[in-house]
């Protein structure tokens, strides 16, 4: 990956919108992991856990809908690159206490570019579904803390978000 004269890898060197050329890049196995965050009232939050929602199966949408997300990703993102992702994986995680759920997606390739953006667009895909499946019951939902977790592979190396 060259950087242009202007030091951005998405602009040209006369300043216009530019897809990063990664033929020299390496082909390396490669993983990110992204979460968000989906809060919402005791009643929609009780919905969700007792599968008693007006739509259905609250969290199997939504894994679909994240899984689906992960793979379509340079088709939403501009200048993302379309990769063949070899995993994607939603998971949720419950919090009575705030009545959330903690949403965590997981996407692997081998290939010449990251995925990030396909595990945090997946993340998201997945929040919005929660919002969609349960806006019946509760449409004051806050999706939050999108964010990148860790991720593996590349010329960058490795990444671990603190704790903290």
């Amino acid at each position: 990956m060259s950087e242009t004269d202007n030091g951005l890898t998405h602009l040209d060197a006369r300043g216009n919108a530019a897809m990063v050329d990664v033929s020299e890049k390496a082909v390396t196995k490669r993983e990110a992991v992204a979460g968000g965050r989906i809060a919402m009232s005791a009643a929609a939050f009780a919905a969700l856990v007792d599968g008693t929602a007006p739509k259905g199966d609250v969290i199997a949408t939504a894994r679909i809908a994240g899984i689906m997300a992960a793979k379509r990703t340079s088709d939403l993102i501009p200048l993302c690159h379309p990769l063949p992702v070899s995993k994607a994986a939603v998971d949720f995680d419950p919090d009575p206490e705030h009545h959330a759920v903690n949403v965590t997606a997981t996407v692997r390739t081998t290939g010449q570019t990251g995925v990030e953006m396909e595990a945090l667009t997946a993340a998201s895909v997945a929040c919005l579904t929660l919002y969609d499946m349960l806006k019946a019951i509760d449409k004051t939902m806050v999706i939050s803390d999108v964010r990148l977790l860790s991720k593996s592979g590349g010329k960058s190396g490795n990444f671990t978000r603190d704790a903290g």
